[in-house]
């Protein structure tokens, strides 16, 4: 009852199936023939979710109870058609439902097991090249945003004179900078920084002033190491220091017309400190490091870091003797003291190297503060004053005549006072009257008449061709920047008053430096040797590169040239000649004095050009000194003279030149 009488209903099901095959197991045997009446089993509707499955199908011949049959009824019963070509008592067998095709497996593993291995290829290659090919780019994009990069000052080399003594060097300094958008006072932070600076402090107020966001600016460069320590214990808001470099200048003044000057960057401006800027100035290193966000100066440890070492400059080993030196501009400075306006220059050589052992110019300044000095007082007189020499040339014109042989060192001729060429008439200042007249007389007495009549013996050409064999007309290339060239006069552009000034050294351009080389020339025995200021480069490596060997010529034969030499010592030993006043007491000086004219933009300037130029000892010279000095209101000669014997003097004793063991020879001015 529990199972709605279900399970009776089984039951007996089960005896009617076993009754119903003993039946045919009867009729099979008997042989007879019964009508099979065959009833579709009822389905349950589709739409009835509570019908029960089709029960299993059954042999034929037996029933079983269906789901839904009324309990207590015998349920019906489906007979299946018996198949009469078998044998009797043969069980039917069904043949078996083909199951429906289904997809290939394996197919299906090889292509997804492609697919994956596709997939990891592509990956490995990505990974390889992240690691391997984008790597330091990817690297430099993580650290660039923390890198700081501090420059590394290289040390600007030294300019030193020949014995190693600086006349410029670099020193370690510091510079003090502000941020405006830090500076909380900016007149309180001025009047604090102001006696440590000696800048007024409406200045520094003025710099510290907000402008555009500016974040940095420079208050003061080259600032000593001790106040700069001062300013850092201020603590003040916006105000640093930071590393820098100064150019000192031990002497001052000392060479100042050569050396030059450079601006608060270290780069030269003026001097042989612009001439060889690229050689002084090395090349500056950096350092870029990973640093944290709160101090920038500190370096994250183990961080990236790279240091690029400074290369320090070059130095410059000059051929200037530092004393004597001092000592030349000493002399120059003190004679030109009695003129106004006057420019002076002074050039010492050593007649046997070619070497510049000391180049003065007045006026002058210090190097150390060229902003407070004139431009015209920075500029080197001996390299770029421009004058008409005068009578110091008349020793090329006399020259050139021995060594043509146009005169001998015994020559005499009458000499008139005056003599024309052109339209101009040219005088004497120590007429002869029309009496004989020796060579030395001519020299001793600067005679203009006799020096024009051997120029005319000689002729243009050969005359300009000494000249330029003596080094006119070009730049020596003695080192300094700006070094003028002068001008000679050709031939074909000379006018009939030509032939009478320029033997006589007028109509011709030079500069104190050439004159000086051109006697230098004379005291070598007749050999011209370059005037140069670099004696050698020492490398940042300490190894020392002397400077190219000076140029040099035959320009006279020694005998013509100790001849010629012979004849000028008349100028500072006969009496009433040019030069008595040059005379060195215990040396035998060869020499000539000079008056001559400046121009300035083809316009002739007031007063005249003194000169005097001289060789020691006669017999053997050493030394060359030229003396030069333009006064705007005339009397320059009565400078030059006295200047020269104090130079020359100084030279000899300073170099321990030991005096002269003969005399000069006595000159006989008007032969018989």
């Amino acid at each position: 009852m529990l199972d709605g009488g279900r399970a009776a209903a089984n039951r007996a099901g089960r005896r009617e199936a076993a009754a119903d095959r003993t039946g045919r197991r009867g009729e099979a045997a008997t042989g007879r023939t019964g009508v099979i009446r065959t009833v579709p089993p009822r389905a349950a509707p589709d739409d009835d979710e509570f019908a029960e499955p089709p029960a299993p199908r059954r042999r034929p011949g037996r029933t079983t109870p269906r789901r839904g049959d009324v309990p207590g009824r015998t349920p019906r019963r489906t007979e299946m058609p018996r198949r009469t070509d078998r044998p009797a008592g043969r069980r039917p067998v069904r043949k078996p439902r083909r199951p429906p095709k289904l997809a290939e497996p394996r197919r299906r593993l090889r292509l997804g097991t492609v697919l994956v291995l596709a997939i990891f290829a592509v990956i490995g290659i990505r990974l390889v090249v992240l690691q391997a090919v984008d790597t330091p780019a990817y690297a430099g994009g993580g650290v660039s945003g923390r890198l700081t990069r501090i420059d590394l000052l290289a040390p600007r080399g030294s300019i030193e004179d020949r014995t190693g003594a600086p006349l410029a060097r670099s020193v370690e300094a510091r510079y003090v900078f502000v941020d405006p958008t830090l500076v909380k006072d900016r007149t309180e932070t001025a009047k604090l920084l102001s006696p440590l600076l000696g800048i007024p402090v409406s200045e520094l107020a003025e710099k510290m002033k907000r402008k555009g966001g500016l974040q940095f600016r420079y208050l003061a460069r080259g600032v000593d190491i001790a106040q700069a320590k001062q300013i850092e214990a201020l603590d003040l808001a916006g105000i640093g220091t930071h590393r820098d470099e100064r150019r000192e200048v031990p002497g001052g003044d000392l060479a100042a017309n050569l050396v030059g000057f450079t601006s608060l960057d270290m780069d030269g401006l003026e001097g042989l400190e612009a001439r060889y800027d690229d050689l002084l100035r090395g090349q500056d290193g950096r350092r870029v490091y990973e640093a944290g966000a709160g101090d920038l100066n500190a370096a994250i440890p183990g961080g990236y870091s790279q240091t690029t070492a400074p290369k320090p400059g070059s130095s410059l080993v000059l051929t200037i003797d530092r004393d004597l030196q001092f000592q030349t501009q000493q002399i120059l400075s003190r004679q030109m003291a009695q003129t106004r306006g006057a420019i002076g220059a002074a050039v010492v050589l050593d007649a046997k190297t070619g070497d510049v052992l000391a180049q003065a110019s007045n006026p002058t300044y210090n190097a150390a503060t060229p902003d407070r000095s004139r431009p015209t007082d920075r500029e080197d007189a001996a390299s770029s004053f421009v004058v008409d020499p005068g009578s110091v040339h008349k020793a090329i014109t006399y020259g050139a005549a021995l060594q043509e042989g146009v005169i001998t060192p015994d020559s005499a001729w009458p000499v008139a006072n005056t003599i024309t060429k052109g339209d101009v008439t040219f005088r004497d200042t120590h007429p002869a009257e029309g009496k004989k007249l020796s060579v030395a007389g001519m020299l001793a007495y600067s005679s203009n008449v006799g020096t024009i009549e051997i120029g005319d013996r000689l002729g243009p050409d050969r005359l300009i061709d000494y000249q330029k064999r003596f080094g006119l007309g070009q730049p020596t290339g003695e080192g300094m920047p700006g070094e003028a060239s002068g001008r000679l006069l050709p031939a074909d552009k000379w006018s009939g008053s030509s032939y009478g000034s320029v033997p006589i050294g007028h109509s011709v351009d030079a500069t104190p430096l050439q004159m000086a080389a051109a006697y230098a020339t004379i005291a070598n025995d007749g050999t011209y040797v370059q005037p140069h200021l670099i004696k050698e480069v020492v490398g940042a490596d300490g190894k020392r590169t002397p400077s190219a060997a000076p140029v040099t010529r035959s320009v006279l034969s020694p005998s013509n040239a100790a001849a010629l030499r012979t004849l000028l010592e008349a100028v500072t030993t006969v009496d009433g000649a040019t030069g008595l006043a040059a005379a060195v007491p215990g040396y035998r000086i060869a020499g000539k004095t000079g008056t001559g004219l400046r121009y300035v933009d083809g316009k002739q300037q007031p007063g005249e050009v003194g000169s005097f130029i001289g060789m020691a000892p006669a017999e053997a010279p050493r030394y060359v000194v030229a003396v030069f000095v333009w006064n705007p209101e005339g009397g320059g000669g009565a400078v030059v003279a006295p200047a020269f014997r104090e130079m020359m003097g100084f030279t000899l004793r300073h170099y321990r030149v030991p005096p002269s063991r003969g005399k000069s020879p006595n000159f006989e001015v008007f032969p018989r």
